[in-house]
């Protein structure tokens, strides 16, 4: 039978719990027994660390073949507010960010259905020229799969070029919910669950690091988020390549999916954040996207098993598309001060987790 002393006491002895344990945490209402689990699992990991980057985010082209229903940001040509920048764009905002300190440029967009594969070689390599200390994190498994479509080649051809390009990791978007049922709900024109895993399996094993989101609060259940995670778990026991694990909380109020939905509350998003922390006993970090949580539930995540809180961002367009009300950015100084009145000590990283200052 399982208990939450049962699975309590796991989680003490640094056992892994099942995922019929990590469902009957859902179950409960102690939120606070759930958080000192999920610190303690923490604790182990990173000790009072907590990371951050100092980063931008470049949305190459909003226009995109897929209209997912929970997508506020993608356009059709013609439609207002479509955008693609050139090429000569792309390098400014780079290069922009590179004399401002940041250390990373994370580049996802839509599917654009006349761009070629050229377009995101060329960009790459074009920020590897104006800005060389920067690290490419860019394109989501979604991205990957149709740039092999497009260019006709293999995803491992894609992978090889794109990395001779300057790609130096992948961000974790488009996972959203892996469980196909749910999946064909929300984003049926998207690639498969199975796919996503598969494109990402590749990923690591071509030797680049990646993350891995969820996108919850919408018309998924706890049973959802859980065989997710445990899809995700499966993997990385496999590969090793998953870095850090980036809950996503769905933004209601732009998105084809707000009616009878009203998006997340604070208490499921430090559950659903402690219970990551305590289900994926093989992920290093567990994320909290400020951009979609805002700032004061990000950091009192920090005491429900969160050891990181993303970056300075800059310019961020998908979440606020769909309502987010949190800021563009953040400052350097803004979040060293969110995370060390938390009691937790700032330090700042690359995009690899390699530390670059302690605060």
């Amino acid at each position: 039978m399982t208990t939450f002393e049962n699975i309590a006491a796991k989680v003490r002895a640094n056992e892994r719990i099942s995922a019929d344990e990590a469902l009957f945490l859902f179950t409960s209402n102690d939120l606070l027994a759930i958080g000192e689990l999920a610190a303690l699992a923490n604790g182990r990991k990173n000790g009072k660390n907590v990371f951050f980057n100092v980063n931008r985010h470049i949305n190459p082209t909003n226009i995109c073949v897929n209209r997912c229903a929970f997508c506020a940001f993608s356009r059709t040509p013609g439609d207002d507010g479509a955008y693609t920048l050139a090429l000569e764009e792309v390098c400014r905002k780079a290069k922009q960010a590179a004399e401002e300190g940041a250390t990373e440029v994370h580049i996802v967009g839509g599917l654009h259905p006349d761009l070629p594969f050229e377009y995101y070689e060329k960009a790459l390599g074009s920020i590897r020229q104006v800005a060389p200390g920067l690290h490419i994190k860019a394109f989501t498994a979604v991205e990957i799969d149709y740039f092999g479509r497009i260019s006709g080649l293999s995803i491992e051809q894609v992978f090889e070029r794109l990395k001779a390009a300057g790609l130096g990791s992948m961000p974790g978007g488009g996972a959203e919910i892996l469980v196909e049922e749910v999946r064909q709900k929300i984003c049926p024109e998207k690639i498969s669950g199975a796919r996503w895993l598969e494109i990402i399996r590749l990923a690591h094993l071509a030797g680049l690091k990646t993350n891995a989101t969820i996108l919850y609060g919408h018309v998924e259940g706890p049973a959802d988020r859980v065989r997710h995670m445990e899809m995700l778990r499966e993997l990385q026991d496999e590969t090793g390549g998953f870095q850090a694990f980036i809950p996503l909380a769905f933004q209601p109020e732009n998105s084809d999916l707000k009616l009878n939905i009203r998006g997340t509350s604070g208490l499921d998003d430090l559950k659903t954040l402690a219970i990551a922390r305590i289900f994926l006993d093989n992920f290093n970090h567990i994320k909290a996207y400020w951009v979609m949580l805002g700032e004061k539930i990000a950091q009192v995540s920090l005491a429900f098993g969160v050891n990181d809180l993303d970056g300075t961002v800059v310019e961020e367009k998908i979440g606020h598309d769909a309502g987010a009300r949190s800021p563009q950015s953040l400052t350097k100084e803004g979040i060293i001060r969110l995370i060390g009145k938390a009691g937790r000590t700032p330090v700042e990283r690359d995009t690899l987790y390699r530390p670059i200052n302690s605060y």
